[in-house]
């Protein structure tokens, strides 16, 4: 399965914490953790500076502790453990799907097993709330939903549309 994968398995970049505020990018690849920096700074001697990169094997990085802690300082823990799993070889399928996938997927699912769902990440809470879940929703599962009524969703939101019009607490169907 694991040969699914692309040639990179993530890649997340972002500003350090301050004060210097140097700019980092963390990229992990099926046999590699490289971790690149920029210098960020308004004085003459670090204009110009060349960016760091630093590419380790995926086993040297579980025991380079000094780059695990820069990776939590920056990124935070979340990150340097997904990063520890992709290096020990834990490959997470579904967090690699698109948003797309995704939603075709929770249209399979009852409403009240989705309430569960958005509550186990924040990718799953934020695809849950979305716009084009509710939208997703309303036009799959509600059959009295008729064109007309779109102007209504665009101005007061799917999600709202689906409890003020569709959603009683006690249709078995539509949950």
């Amino acid at each position: 399965m694991a040969s699914l994968l692309g040639g990179q398995l993530f890649q997340i970049s972002g500003q350090g914490p301050p004060p210097p505020k140097d700019f980092f990018q963390l990229v992990i690849t099926k046999n590699e953790v490289i971790w690149r920096s920029w210098k960020i700074s308004l004085r003459l001697e670090c204009r110009g500076a060349a960016p760091k990169e630093l590419k380790t094997s995926h086993n040297d990085f579980q025991h380079q502790k000094m780059l695990q802690q820069q990776v939590g300082a920056v990124f935070g823990q979340r990150i340097l453990d997904y990063t520890i799993s992709l290096c020990q070889g834990k490959f997470d399928y579904l967090e690699r799907l698109t948003d797309d996938i995704l939603l075709k997927i929770l249209s399979y699912l009852q409403l009240k097993d989705m309430t569960q769902l958005a509550q186990t990440s924040q990718r799953f809470r934020k695809l849950c709330n979305s716009e084009k879940f509710w939208e997703q929703t309303v036009r799959n599962r509600c059959p009295e939903f008729t064109s007309d009524m779109e102007g209504i969703a665009t101005a007061m939101g799917w999600r709202r549309l689906y409890f003020t019009f569709f959603h009683t607490s006690g249709n078995k169907e539509q949950q």
